[in-house]
């Protein structure tokens, strides 16, 4: 997965990225000061969000969510990028032969987006014909 961050004036212009390796953030910019401010934004520290999907049956407020892992890639970027005067926008950088299907609901779109950015054991490579089970 990638987050592309750009100023709210031009959305066009990338002027930063973090990719998530599986275990941390890889930032890069050309700008010295936009590549410091990014390597802050990822420090690997917990973020706090008000999601309610991450929320237990009943709870109310912010969840905490640890750094290394996918889901807090994920959360950092929005969470923290207004801050630095950023917006962020998230890419899944998968190679699939078909895209979200909404009729296959049973599985949420968190999850899938999860299981394709896992990385892949050794010699259990399915055939990109073969779809993976979510």
């Amino acid at each position: 997965m990638r987050a592309d961050f750009y100023l709210s004036e031009d959305p066009e212009t990338v002027v930063g990225t973090a990719r998530w390796t599986g275990r941390r953030a890889e930032v890069s910019a050309e700008d010295e000061q936009v590549r410091a401010t990014l390597t802050r934004l990822f420090r690997a520290t917990p973020v706090a969000v008000d999601d309610p999907s991450l929320r237990p049956h009943g709870a109310v407020g912010e969840v905490v969510v640890q750094p290394g892992s996918l889901e807090w890639f994920r959360l950092v970027g929005p969470a923290r990028a207004p801050g630095a005067g950023f917006q962020v926008r998230l890419v899944p950088e998968v190679p699939l032969k078909t895209g979200w299907d909404p009729a296959a609901d049973y599985s949420t779109f968190r999850k899938v987006v999860t299981h394709m950015e896992s990385p892949v054991s050794p010699g259990t490579e399915a055939s990109p014909e073969v779809a993976k089970p979510v």
